[in-house]
């Protein structure tokens, strides 16, 4: 019983080894998140419906599919409503010049202001 808690406590120190410059940046920013259940409760009905997506009707279809739930999770993230994102992106883009499409994407406008400082 000994000799199996001892091998499961090497196990998990060997672990953390392998992942120490991970573990020294975590422990040294201050800032980073210990684990990533934020993007992970984002993809999680993404991974729930992947079997009926299984259906999309074509391999670019599912690409399209994929490419729209990126960016709806990635307005969720940036505190906005994905819905309403949607809707006054769609009701922009017929008119939007495409050298500025990138100022469409659901970023926060905070991180729009860094962008556009660097």
């Amino acid at each position: 019983m000994i000799f199996i808690a001892l091998f499961f406590a090497l196990e998990k120190l060997s672990y953390a080894l392998k992942r120490w410059p991970s573990l020294i940046r975590y422990a040294e920013t201050g800032f980073l998140p210990i684990d990533n259940n934020p993007v992970e409760n984002c993809i999680r009905p993404i991974a729930l419906g992947k079997k009926n997506w299984l259906f999309a009707g074509s391999e670019r279809a599912g690409r399209r599919a994929a490419a729209i739930q990126s960016l709806l999770g990635t307005a969720k993230l940036n505190g906005l409503d994905p819905a309403k994102w949607l809707k006054e992106t769609l009701e922009k883009l017929p008119a939007w010049p495409s050298s500025r499409i990138d100022d469409l994407l659901p970023l926060a406008p905070e991180y729009i202001q860094t962008m556009k400082t660097k």
